[in-house]
């Protein structure tokens, strides 16, 4: 239970410093549009889903309300979209930095400081699993818009239909991904990918921390 209400506090932690970067770096790009609507605030109630907060509760697994955002307002929309997108995981990094001192040091540790490091540690933890599922590039992950920038003009449209649209076929990997590979072999290509890069990121920061 203790390490279940240490998940629980990390995931509010990190899910509101995510939501909240998108929308600092949307309004600070030209876009008022979340600022409007009370999104540029650490106050985790204006970023936790209902339907999101209720899973993690009950399956540990959830989701916060998607940021808002016009790309008309902004000066260069295709640019700027990808900024905006990779500050949520940026912002996990930076998190996933800050924890890592007392997660290394407290880590185990007995009382007060025991905890603390506990604590740390769901939170380094969750910071750079969340920076590695975000940044997958399908939609309506981080990762789909922050590759937008990188697509030939040539094929911008075709693109911008994949972002509308995408999210259904990376909906039918999932099924398949878990239902099928994962049940039926024990292998997911997902948290094969997303394993990888944690083991990369988080041994990383460990090092110079």
């Amino acid at each position: 239970m203790i390490q279940f209400f240490y998940f629980v506090i990390a995931f509010v932690a990190v899910l509101t410093l995510h939501e909240f970067a998108h929308a600092w770096a949307a309004n600070y790009l030209g876009d008022p549009t979340a600022k409007f609507n009370g999104r540029v605030s650490l106050n985790p109630f204006r970023h936790l889903d209902p339907m999101g907060t209720l899973l993690l509760i009950f399956v540990g697994l959830g989701w916060g309300k998607p940021v808002p955002i016009d790309p008309r307002n902004f000066e260069k929309p295709i640019r700027d979209s990808s900024i905006v997108a990779f500050a949520g995981p940026f912002a996990n990094l930076v998190l996933a930095f800050a924890a890592s001192v007392p997660y290394k040091y407290f880590y185990g540790s007995t009382g007060a400081l025991g905890q603390f490091g506990d604590l740390a540690g769901a939170v380094f933890q969750l910071s750079i699993m969340l920076f590695a599922f975000n940044l997958l590039p399908f939609p309506p992950l981080d990762g789909s818009k922050v590759l937008w920038v990188f697509i030939p003009a040539k094929y911008q449209m075709q693109y911008q239909r994949f972002l509308m649209e995408g999210w259904k076929y990376f909906l039918i990997f999932v099924l398949i991904d878990n239902f099928f590979l994962q049940d039926m072999f024990g292998f997911s290509v997902i948290w094969w990918v997303i394993s990888y890069v944690y083991a990369a990121v988080s041994t990383g920061i460990l090092m110079v921390s």
